[in-house]
């Protein structure tokens, strides 16, 4: 057995309570009353239930206790530690890994589940309709284990270590789980312990060994960071929750989720949609002139431009019509260089995965695999710049042996040296996401291919020289009106062999000499319309949150699929629909504090003083609920006419399509016994019903059956794919298996989220006034 070491003497803040660490900052939470326990038959010495058969931990060996943020990335760190000898038990249930290492030290890792604490209200504060909100603004919250199995197996093991290594995700979210973790160890503890850090962002040998070789402190004031953000966005996601849901009627499932991050970033889709439905489309001109010179066709345009009256444009048309020479007039060639792209950080790495076809949450959750498998770094991070430390080029050597990518590799390693591009952001917490290791297409599912991809070509491109490129102008005369073309070549591609989504692709125009003749083989004056601004997307939404300061590189995505899972938005680029509309415009009207960004982005700044130690929790959490107060206020004086508002926009979103008897608005319904069906708005002049699934959530669509001119809808089940169909039971085309649809009448055509399946939604709240706890209340909202 080793010989316990001596606990090091600055290492008294690790051992006091994580609220006596943070100076009694947090909000001490009432405790409940404590059950009568039941007798329980004595548990085992190894730590297993009674019953349960023997973990092939025959006995708990003092030494060790590593905590690892999931089960999957135990097992992978104990793989890694234990150099593959790794010996498999279970403790109250969970899944625990014995190894040997530091010289014959022993070793146990276990996996938590993410947060195993839980922050929500007492249940005093559960009847929405009974606690006042302003009572809300200031009760404080309370912290209970929701993963009791991993709180029992923690102390349990806690009983024998000699030192705890805390190696959960360096992030602040990962140093408040393995806080939380801490508390649970300490409740089995009486005499002192070492504790200790490890900081890792990736998970291979090299990496690994690196950070348990170099462990490290604790943060208290990341942990308190995360902690803030908690207790903020639970209190306003709660409070203004149930202040809209309540003013609307809108109870149970149907409750309206509000926070003070999704909120500002919902009406920055309604704003744009807003110009969109604004704009009024206008008339214009263009002229096009087909021209051709040795063997190449191209175009040139008119270096007016657009024309704003046909008058004017016609009578250009009539002195050039017929003409079938241009002369070259001027050839202006000039040569750029184009930088590499910057290396990947967590924001740019989700936008340029919307590109792609993914949604930011899908692209988040494959990099977090491809993480856990080793194959990528880190991917939550801010960092643009590559540390001195990466060893870069043995990073690309691991890269050749991919059957897709390693001639891409050795092309890199021919240079004579590397010289990454670098951004202007640093986190020195982790690099830039990164390639760790050679994978191949055959290997990975064909999305996590895409994203695999999509990060090593990113990272060679960084690596690679500068494009040389040539932009080409000509200015051609037809009959006294000058003509324009751009062209663009590729003297050297650079860069852009490795990455090709930069987008600009060559334009080619034919060797051009000024007052030579080009033929013309038409000149065409087409009429068109202006058209209005186009959708904010995905991955340009989440550049904009990121430069409003709303929320932080993990959650952005997060807030993005929750306005999807709610039901504000839908389709791609995200198109807000009736009800974001009501609530956008309810609290732009009554409390723009809560729709505009400059209020969540302070509350940022203040996390990230505590977080610096500049600020405390609980001032942060002062300043929350003054402000909170505030705004509660605001609504609370204009209930009526904010409830109004939103009723009304939700009955319009409510219309799924049009009735093919009376050509009224036909809307979900609930009938007495609670079961859903589809009915016409005109009832009781018109009986028109159709039945539908009774569960999953229900999104209208653009289109109505091709067969029967009923409406299409969509059915979204948590985990399964989107179910799409049509309303009349009776219709044949029900029976094909790709539906027939065709656009209603008066809409526009929307490209649909990609067919994936559902990602597991929120549970939902409980009606109004019941004492059972709600979700929404139970998880922070931000």
């Amino acid at each position: 057995m080793a010989k316990k070491p001596k606990p090091e003497p600055n290492a008294q803040p690790e051992e006091a309570a994580p609220e006596a660490a943070a100076d009694d900052a947090k909000p001490v939470p009432p405790k409940r009353k404590a059950k009568k326990a039941k007798p329980k038959q004595a548990a085992p010495e190894n730590g297993t239930e009674a019953g349960e058969p023997e973990s092939p931990r025959a006995k708990v060996i003092p030494g060790d206790l590593i905590i690892a943020e999931k089960n999957l990335a135990a097992k992978k760190l104990a793989d890694l530690l234990g150099d593959g000898k790794v010996k498999k038990g279970k403790v109250k249930g969970v899944d625990t890994y014995d190894i040997t290492w530091q010289g014959g030290r022993r070793a146990t890792l276990i996996g938590l589940k993410g947060h195993i604490v839980e922050l929500t209200y007492p249940k005093k504060y559960k009847s929405w309709q009974r606690v006042p909100l302003q009572e809300l603004v200031l009760a404080d919250p309370e912290r209970i284990v929701k993963e009791k199995g991993i709180g029992d197996a923690l102390k349990t093991l806690a009983r024998d270590a000699e030192r705890v290594i805390i190696a959960t995700d360096f992030d602040r979210e990962g140093e408040l789980i393995g806080v939380e973790a801490l508390e649970q160890v300490k409740k089995a503890r009486t005499e002192p312990f070492e504790v200790k850090r490890a900081r890792y962002s990736a998970f291979t040998k090299t990496e690994i060994s690196r950070a348990f070789g170099a462990l490290s402190k604790l943060d208290m004031n990341l942990a308190d960071s995360a902690h803030a953000r908690q207790v903020v966005d639970l209190a306003w996601g709660a409070v203004l929750t149930r202040f809209i849901s309540l003013a609307s009627s809108q109870y149970g499932q149907d409750y309206l989720s509000v926070g003070r991050v999704q909120s500002p970033t919902l009406a920055v889709l309604v704003d744009k949609e807003k110009e969109i439905r604004k704009f009024v489309p206008t008339p214009y001109w263009e002229f096009s002139a087909k021209l051709h010179h040795q063997n190449i066709d191209f175009l040139a345009g008119h270096a007016h431009g657009r024309y704003d009256t046909e008058a004017e444009a016609q009578a250009v048309h009539a002195r050039i019509q017929g003409a079938d020479q241009a002369k070259v007039q001027s050839v202006e060639k000039k040569e750029r260089r184009e930088r590499a792209p910057e290396p990947f950080n967590t924001t740019a790495f989700l936008a340029a995965a919307t590109r792609l076809g993914l949604s930011a949450a899908r692209a988040m959750n494959l990099a977090e695999g491809l993480y856990m498998k080793g194959l990528l770094s880190y991917p939550r991070t801010d960092n643009t710049e590559y540390p001195s430390s990466l060893p870069l080029k043995d990073m690309v050597q691991k890269l050749t042996t991919s059957q897709e990518l390693g001639h891409l590799a050795e092309r890199i390693l021919e240079q004579p040296e590397l010289k990454p591009t670098s951004g202007k952001k640093r986190d020195p917490a982790h690099p830039p996401i990164t390639p760790q290791e050679s994978a191949s297409k055959v290997d990975l599912q064909p999305d996590e291919w895409k994203v695999y991809e999509l990060v090593t070509r990113r990272f060679l491109a960084t690596l690679a020289p500068d494009a040389k490129l040539l932009n080409i102008k000509a200015v051609f005369d037809i009959r006294g009106e000058a003509f324009s073309s751009t062209g663009m070549a590729v003297l050297e591609a650079g860069w852009k062999a490795y990455y090709p989504y930069s987008g600009a692709k060559e334009s080619i125009l034919p060797p051009l000499r000024e007052g030579e003749q080009v033929r013309v083989l038409g000149i065409d004056l087409d009429a068109k319309m202006t058209q209005p601004p186009k959708r904010i997307s995905q991955g340009k939404l989440l550049e904009l949150m990121e430069e409003l300061g709303l929320g932080t590189k993990s959650t952005r995505h997060e807030i993005i699929k929750k306005l999807y899972d709610r039901g504000y938005i839908q389709n791609s680029p995200p198109q807000p629909g009736e009800a974001a509309f009501a609530v956008v415009e309810a609290l732009e009207n009554h409390a723009p504090h809560i729709a505009k960004p400059d209020m969540t982005a302070q509350l940022e700044r203040e996390m990230d003083e505590i977080a610096e130690g500049q600020k405390t929790l609980v001032d942060v959490v002062g300043d929350s609920r003054k402000l909170l107060s505030e705004v509660l206020v605001e609504l609370e004086a204009n209930r009526q006419p904010i409830g109004d508002s939103i009723r009304e926009a939700l009955r319009e979103q409510a219309i799924i399509g049009r009735c093919v008897r009376c050509s009224k608005g036909l809307m979900v319904r609930k009938a007495r016994t609670g079961k859903r069906f589809v009915g016409c708005s005109g009832y009781p002049e018109c009986t028109q019903t159709y039945p539908v699934p009774q569960y999953g959530r229900i999104q209208k669509t653009a289109t109505m059956c091709a067969a029967c001119d009923a409406p299409v809808i969509k059915i979204l089940n948590p985990g399964r794919r989107p179910w799409v169909l049509c309303v009349n039971m009776q219709c044949p085309n029900r029976e094909k298996k790709v539906l027939e649809t065709k656009l209603i009448p008066g809409t526009e055509p929307q490209k649909e989220m990609p067919d994936e399946p559902v990602p597991e939604l929120e549970a939902e709240a409980e009606a109004p006034g019941s004492d059972a706890p709600t979700e929404v209340e139970e998880k922070a909202v931000e």
